[in-house]
């Protein structure tokens, strides 16, 4: 059994601030933000249409020689289903088996990079059933995925809204 998820809550809370971030960076073409007195350019959030192109990405992102140099799980697959339910993505550590909800209230907010890098995230650890899912290890895991795919801005934002959240990081 795992570990306690007790800084949950913490990371989503920490996401949910980014990925606002994200969306008025692109609603209002405004892609410079101030953190911490940094001024940050804001990458652009690749957005997906599909369970096939979540599924693409997904198998490219495990397919990267970085990744495969990192976590030796990256060499085990991920399938991607659509989910039934509307509030979150998840992944099932038991089938390799990424779940999206498609669409919420005429969104799909959970076809987006940030969600999948998180599930990509859960899917790469090797010792799940002794770390918490959102624990320290987790979020490391996480930053260096967002880091490495989505740029170092976004690893910034999400580390810093991450520790302003009190989220601890290994």
């Amino acid at each position: 059994m795992s570990a306690r998820d007790s800084q949950r809550a913490r990371v989503y809370d920490a996401e949910a601030l980014v990925r606002a971030m994200f969306e008025r960076a692109d609603e209002f073409g405004a892609r410079t933000v101030e953190v911490h007195g940094s001024q940050l350019t804001l990458p652009v959030e690749r957005k997906f249409a599909s369970v096939e192109s979540v599924q693409t990405y997904v198998d490219r992102v495990l397919g990267l020689n970085w990744v495969r140099a990192q976590w030796d799980r990256a060499a085990n697959p991920v399938t991607v289903r659509a989910r039934a339910g509307t509030k979150a993505a998840h992944y099932e550590t038991e089938t390799g088996m990424l779940a999206v909800p498609l669409h919420v209230r005429g969104t799909a907010w959970a076809l987006r990079e940030l969600v999948i890098l998180h599930e990509i995230g859960h899917h790469l650890d090797a010792n799940a059933s002794d770390t918490a899912p959102h624990g320290p290890e987790f979020c490391a895991r996480y930053l260096d995925l967002v880091d490495g795919i989505i740029g170092p801005e976004a690893a910034l934002l999400l580390r810093t809204t991450m520790y302003s959240c009190g989220v601890r990081i290994a």
